[in-house]
């Protein structure tokens, strides 16, 4: 049976909505330096999460 990480669409989409999830949260509840800290997080996610789950797959 293949792995769900095997599809692009899926590694693509688990990076893009937990970043989506990041940015939400920087914009509502955080200020300042905080804020800039998550929103470096999910450029982190969009680009590493992709990477890291097509090795797994």
């Amino acid at each position: 049976m293949a792995s769900p990480f095997a599809n692009p669409a899926v590694r693509y989409g688990m990076g893009l909505s937990s970043a989506a999830i990041l940015v939400f949260v920087a914009f509502t509840a955080l200020d300042g330096t905080a804020r800039w800290l998550v929103l470096g997080f999910a450029v982190l996610e969009i680009v590493l999460v992709p990477q890291v789950l097509k090795q797994a797959a």
